[in-house]
């Protein structure tokens, strides 16, 4: 792992939120995207080396929308940058950890992605990340 990547944010309406964070961060929103796979709507916010990601329920049996119910609005997850994503999977299989997609997938801002179970992370949903080439 080399950097956090971005900080994922669950919240209930990116029109409200967007808003938001522009104000808290004193910059603008770079990109929204929808991923359809995920059932979810982004929006990325950059300060510095630091990148936020608001995610927003397209679906009320998505993940996200799941996980407003149980916990309401709020962090959702640390995504680390990687230089390998699968070497770096089966390194962290092999450290025991255990991983919630045996295989990348498409993720939001041009990513490969897997997430690692939180209860092998302290709670901690970790997201790896790398850039497709």
């Amino acid at each position: 792992m080399q950097k956090i990547e971005h900080i994922g944010i669950a919240v209930k309406k990116l029109d409200i939120s967007v808003p938001l964070f522009e104000k808290l961060l004193n910059t603008v929103c770079y990109k929204t995207e929808m991923v359809e796979s995920e059932k979810v709507s982004t929006a990325f916010f950059q300060k510095g080396e630091t990148k936020i990601e608001l995610l927003e329920s397209t679906d009320p049996d998505g993940v996200i929308a799941k996980f407003i119910e149980k916990k309401g609005e709020g962090l959702h997850h640390i995504a680390f940058d990687v230089q390998d994503i699968e070497a770096e999977m089966k390194r962290l299989q092999n450290e025991g950890f255990v991983l919630l997609n045996e295989k990348p997938k498409n993720g939001a801002d041009n990513k490969l992605v897997c997430f690692l179970h939180p209860k092998g992370t302290n709670g901690v949903l970790v997201e790896l990340c790398q850039e497709k080439k």
